[in-house]
C-alpha cells in the first residue's frame, strides 16, 4: 500500500576534506496516510539530515521522494512553495528556530503573510485560532520568545507549523529540550492535533520510551541506512536486527524481578566517510560473521517486518528480557 510519502533510494552525500560522509543512504521509506513513523537511531546517525531532505531544507544527492504518488525530489521553486502547504517541520530547539525580534503574534503569522492573499485582519484572527488550538493563552500574543519557557515557545513552533494547514510534519526530536513534565504535554498535544486534523508525522527521536508511546510504526537508523522497520508492537516484543536489540536492552526496566540480558556494542562508532561495502554495524556487533561484509538489503522476513541483516532469523531467539 503507498504511503502519503515515500523514498526510494534516497541519499545525501556531504563533501569533507577526508572524502564522502555518507549522511544518508540508499533509505526506502513508505508512511501512511494519517500514522506516525517514529525514527530513532543514535546521535549522529542521520535522523535529522533525513527529516530535513523530505521538507527539501537540504537538497538530496540521489534518489527520489514522493508525495502523494508525485515526485518532488527535484522541483522548482514556485513548486516549493506550493509543497510547503502540505509538509512542514517542527525544530528541535524551541529557542533558536525562533528570531527572538519577532513577537507571538509575527512569528505564527509570518507563514501567511508569505503566502499571500490575506490581510492584516485575516492573518490576525488565523493566528489567534492557531493560538487556541496549541494551547497558548490570548495574553502572549504580544510576547517574544525570550519572555516564554520551552514549552510554550514549542507551541509557538507548532502553531507556525500549522499555519498552511499541511498534511504532513516531520517532528525533529520536538521534546528532547524540554523538561520530562512538559515532554508529556506536547507529544499529548501532537497526538490530539492529529486526530484533530488528520495529520501525518514522522517522528524523529532518540528517546525509545517516547517513540514506543507516540508512533504506529518505528524505522531503525545506523550511519544513515535503515536497518529495520516494523509496527511499534513487534519492534519492541521481538527486534531482530543486532543493532535493535542493543538500543533495546539498554531501556532500563522499573520491575525489579524482570532480569535484562544487556547487549554491549563493540568498540567504537564507525566513520560514515567513504564506508566499507557490508553492514555498518558489523565491527561493533557480537554476531558478526564473515558474511557481515557482504551488502546487506532491507527485507521482509516476516509480515511487515523489515530487517537488514543477514543473521536476523538465527539471532531471533535470543532473548533480551526474561523472569528471574
Amino acid at each position: 500500500m503507498a504511503g502519503i510519502l515515500e523514498t526510494r533510494e534516497l541519499c545525501k552525500y556531504f563533501r569533507t576534506p577526508r572524502g564522502l560522509l555518507h549522511a544518508v543512504e540508499g533509505v526506502n521509506l513508505s508512511i501512511q496516510e494519517g500514522k506516525t513513523l517514529g525514527l530513532v537511531g543514535e546521535s549522529g546517525c542521520g535522523k535529522s539530515t533525513f527529516g530535513r531532505l523530505l521538507v527539501h531544507l537540504l537538497e538530496s544527492t540521489s534518489g527520489q521522494i514522493l508525495f502523494k504518488g508525485k515526485d518532488v525530489t527535484n522541483i522548482d521553486r514556485e513548486r516549493l512553495k506550493e509543497l510547503r502547504n502540505d509538509l512542514q517541520i517542527i525544530f528541535q530547539d524551541p529557542y533558536s528556530s525562533l528570531d527572538p525580534r519577532m513577537s507571538v503574534r509575527q512569528l505564527i503569522g509570518e507563514p501567511l503573510r508569505l503566502k499571500g492573499g490575506m490581510d492584516k485582519g485575516k492573518i490576525n484572527r488565523r493566528v489567534e485560532e492557531l493560538m487556541g488550538l496549541v494551547g497558548l493563552a490570548e495574553r502572549f500574543a504580544d510576547a517574544y520568545p525570550h519572555e516564554m519557557d520551552g514549552g510554550r515557545r514549542q507551541r509557538i513552533g507548532i502553531a507556525r507549523a500549522l499555519a498552511l494547514e499541511p498534511k504532513f510534519i516531520v517532528c525533529d526530536e520536538p521534546v528532547s529540550a524540554l523538561d520530562v513534565s512538559i515532554q508529556a504535554q506536547i507529544i499529548n498535544l501532537l497526538q490530539d492535533l492529529q486526530e484533530k486534523l488528520g495529520l501525518t508525522y514522522i517522528f524523529i527521536t532518540h528517546d525509545l520510551s517516547v517513540v514506543e508511546y507516540i508512533s504506529d510504526e518505528i524505522a531503525v537508523m545506523y550511519l544513515g541506512q535503515l536497518v529495520e522497520k516494523t509496527s511499534t508492537r513487534k519492534l519492541f516484543e521481538a527486534p531482530l536486527h543486532p543493532y535493535t536489540k542493543v538500543l533495546l536492552s539498554a531501556i532500563p526496566v522499573p520491575d525489579v524481578h524482570c532480569k535484562k540480558r544487556r547487549i554491549i556494542a563493540k568498540g567504537e562508532l564507525t566513520s560514515p566517510i567513504n564506508p566499507a561495502p557490508g553492514c555498518r554495524f558489523a565491527a561493533r556487533c557480537v554476531y558478526a560473521t564473515p558474511a557481515c561484509k557482504d551488502p546487506q538489503q532491507l527485507q521482509e522476513v516476516a509480515p511487515g517486518h523489515y530487517v537488514s541483516c543477514c543473521r536476523a532469523r538465527e539471532i531471533n531467539d535470543i532473548p533480551i528480557l526474561g523472569k528471574e
